[in-house]
């Protein structure tokens, strides 16, 4: 089976299906690539120095396929050790056939090779922008394997000409962007089921707890009142064997 590059089916499939499925005839209305942006943020305390910076610029080069351009801090701020001009990332900007050929590695042979990878965010950014972060750059094939200490993460932003989510996501399910499966209506019935059993089970355990307090003083006052009783119960038989023995002593005098 031959491969073909996202260059090819761009201008082929892809655009058939998508027109299809955006109801849009006309070709130049549908959602494109516009650009992608790949940017390295350079840490201070574990990536500030010549070497590093040096190492940065070469794998991004041959990640890219172009020479990155080192961004510099405009303003000093002493809390993050920052100063004015300072080296604080690098970033590449890629279009065209060049950007299609680093989309397809990434998709095809890079996200794969990420440990424990079960697919991507479904969320984009309002826009019809799609933001990827990267941990570790040695996923590229192209870059030979690092030392611990020279892993760094980056960001991969692509730009499409979409008006919103909808039509930029359908845009990249086309190209084959490995999302997460959505879940089944099936299941989603199970979670609401559950949800609302889990919900309904907090407010009886709430209903329980507000109502220990109420019951507490109920069984005090009940204790309280059978103590009363039984101390007037008690109060009125003294008060009977007193009268008795008074009536006793009473009959006896008479009797002498």
């Amino acid at each position: 089976m031959v491969y073909d590059s996202l260059h090819k089916r761009l201008r082929g499939p892809i655009v058939k299906a998508l027109g299809d499925e955006l109801k849009v005839k006309n070709i130049l209305a549908l959602p494109r690539l516009d650009k992608v942006v790949v940017n390295v943020g350079i840490n201070k305390s574990k990536l500030d120095s010549k070497e590093m910076q040096g190492y940065i610029g070469d794998s991004l080069a041959k990640i890219t396929g172009q020479k990155p351009v080192f961004t510099r801090a405009k303003k000093a701020i002493s809390n993050f050790k920052v100063r004015e001009n300072m080296i604080v990332g690098a970033k590449v900007t890629i279009r065209g056939e060049k950007m299609e050929q680093f989309l397809d590695r990434l998709f095809s042979y890079a996200l794969p090779r990420v440990r424990d990878f079960r697919g991507l965010t479904t969320k984009l950014d309002g826009h019809g922008n799609y933001t990827i972060g990267i941990r570790d750059h040695s996923i590229f094939p192209e870059v030979p394997a690092p030392d611990a200490k020279q892993i760094f993460g980056m960001e991969v932003v692509i730009t499409t000409t979409a008006d919103n989510d909808e039509h930029a996501r359908a845009l990249f399910k086309k190209i084959g962007v490995p999302f997460k499966p959505e879940k089944k209506d099936e299941e989603k019935e199970v979670e609401k089921v559950e949800a609302e059993a889990e919900a309904k089970k907090a407010a009886e355990e709430a209903a329980i707890e507000e109502a220990k307090p109420a019951e507490e003083e109920k069984e005090a006052k009940e204790e309280k009142d059978g103590k009363e009783a039984k101390d007037d119960a008690s109060s009125l038989s003294s008060d009977s064997l007193k009268e008795e023995k008074k009536d006793k002593n009473s009959d006896s005098q008479s009797q002498s």
